[in-house]
């Protein structure tokens, strides 16, 4: 199994536990426990209490990039590599209904989930993408910022994504929560 399908194959079953009831989590001990010392306190209670449980539970980021990107109503902002839509939801909101908020995922599981958060969080102004970070299906100069919350380290090809790959797309900025990884994940299966 490469690196891609071991991912795909990990967030998939993220997104199948936490559609069931259960929270997301990167492995370990610590695993379904609120006291995650990776994920837990990213996000301000205010910025989540109003949306739903499921976006927070599946959050796997390392960060929280739409609060410290500079997102302005009416933007147009892209999440690679969107999971639940936590990041999505957030920045939907900052950039008001005169903007745009995109999600892009590989993963049909977390895709649904995102979906079934935008209508229960009754947000209009996104759009869920099917793809990849490496070929992302948007049209140059249609996007004003870029966030990621460390979906960078989940690539084989880092190099193919780095401020080159996305500069085309954007106006504006790229915002990442990125802690970059140089080896696969032994978590992932992966050899390496």
């Amino acid at each position: 199994m490469d690196i891609k399908d071991a991912v795909r194959d990990k967030y998939a079953q993220a997104a199948i536990h936490v559609a069931g009831g259960g929270r997301a989590c990167c492995a370990g001990p610590c695993c379904g426990s609120p006291a995650d010392p990776i994920t837990s306190d990213l996000y301000e209670r205010e910025q989540i209490a109003a949306l739903p449980r499921e976006a927070v539970d599946a959050s796997l980021g390392c960060g929280n990039p739409a609060a410290l990107a500079e997102l302005r109503p009416g933007d147009t902002v892209l999440d690679l590599g969107s999971g639940g839509g936590i990041d999505v939801l957030l920045s939907a909101r900052r950039v008001g209904p005169t903007g745009k908020a995109y999600g892009l995922d590989m993963t049909d599981e977390m895709l649904a989930l995102a979906l079934e958060n935008q209508r229960k969080a009754g947000i209009d102004n996104i759009e869920f993408l099917k793809g990849e970070i490496e070929n992302i299906p948007l049209a140059d100069n249609s996007v004003d910022v870029i966030i990621s919350n460390c979906v960078i380290n989940l690539s084989a090809d880092k190099d193919g994504i780095d401020a080159d790959a996305v500069a085309p797309l954007v106006r504006g900025k790229f915002m990442s929560a990125f802690i970059r990884a140089e080896k696969p994940f032994a978590a992932l299966g992966a050899a390496g």
